[in-house]
């Protein structure tokens, strides 16, 4: 069963949060019309989860989107999660998919690769751009970061100011992820009525706990369940649970969504699809899902509703 842990460090300025994606993750590999390889698994396994435990951070009426831009193997990966945390994923690569290689190489191969998060709002008001935060696949320094927790570390660090541990991990059953956050101390400036030992124990929190969520390794993470691993890690810590939370996988595409990309075309560039092949055939790359129209269908499609006789099918 999927499930997203969050939880607080009693006393602490501290946050975390545990995801496991189950069945919706095996959903999404499944609707696939090819397999992926282990690397892109893991890969697209480890965004998946990552989109997952970002989304449920912040209070967003919307969808939250991660992208991978590559210049490498992989032109795009991309993870999207809305704020009832069901999500979907997909890749796309610049010929066929290639069978092995680790982020570096597979998406930041000339040093050109980008991350972005994008927050895009459900009631968007006209005029309103989506916010949007990009960084490199490296450092400051311009050094290549070689996984992906470490660029969202470095996202979070650039972009949103918050100290952030990530310990990502997937493979074909299994997508997880841990996340542990630094809280802003509410009026710092009243530490200094708190004895030395106290401030101390305030801004030494987050590392300390830091250090130990980077002790837990990937295949932990894949093999244990939740409460094991917050046990294993945290058994001297005070926690504050939350009730799980059940991420899902779902895809948003539909009929009329394919529609009004047809419209978009225009008719003309349309009719010439449904004269050469006889009707228009799309795929979902998120889901799947294969949306027909045929002559019929677009000659709907193209009639304004005023103008469609009684009886004339609409988009569903």
């Amino acid at each position: 069963m999927s499930e997203l842990h969050k939880f607080l460090f009693q006393g602490l300025p501290v946050r975390g949060m545990l995801v496991r994606l189950e069945e919706g993750w095996r959903e999404l590999l499944s609707r696939r019309q090819e397999a992926l390889p282990p690397a892109l698994q893991s890969l697209l396994g480890e965004m998946t989860a990552a989109a997952v435990l970002m989304q449920s951070n912040i209070k967003f009426n919307g969808a939250l989107v991660f992208q991978v831009l590559g210049d490498g193997p992989l032109k795009l990966a991309v993870a999207e999660v809305q704020h009832d945390l069901s999500f979907r994923a997909t890749l796309k690569a610049r010929g066929e998919l290639p069978a092995e290689g680790d982020l570096q190489a597979l998406m930041n191969a000339h040093g050109q690769g980008r991350c972005a998060i994008t927050l895009d709002p459900k009631d968007r008001l006209p005029g309103q751009q989506p916010y949007q935060g990009v960084v490199p696949l490296q450092d400051a320094q311009g050094q290549g970061l070689p996984t992906l927790a470490e660029v969202l570390q470095h996202y979070m660090r650039q972009s949103e100011q918050l100290e952030t541990t990530l310990v990502l991990a997937a493979n074909e059953q299994l997508a997880a992820g841990l996340l542990i956050q630094r809280l802003p101390l509410e009026g710092e400036a009243n530490l200094e009525g708190q004895s030395s030992a106290r401030r101390e124990e305030l801004e030494d929190a987050y590392h300390r706990i830091s250090m130990l969520a980077s002790t837990l390794k990937p295949e932990e993470l894949l093999s244990l369940d939740a409460e094991t691993v917050l046990r294993r890690l945290f058994w001297q810590e005070s926690l504050q649970r939350f009730e799980p939370l059940r991420p899902r996988f779902a895809c948003t595409c539909s009929r009329e969504r394919v529609g009004n990309m047809l419209l978009g075309l225009g008719r003309a560039e349309v009719d010439e699809v449904v004269a050469e092949l006889g009707g228009v055939e799309i795929g979902c790359e998120f889901c799947g899902t294969l949306y027909h129209f045929d002559a019929v269908d677009v000659g709907e499609l193209f009639t304004a509703p005023a103008q469609q006789t009684p009886g004339s099918g609409s988009l569903q």
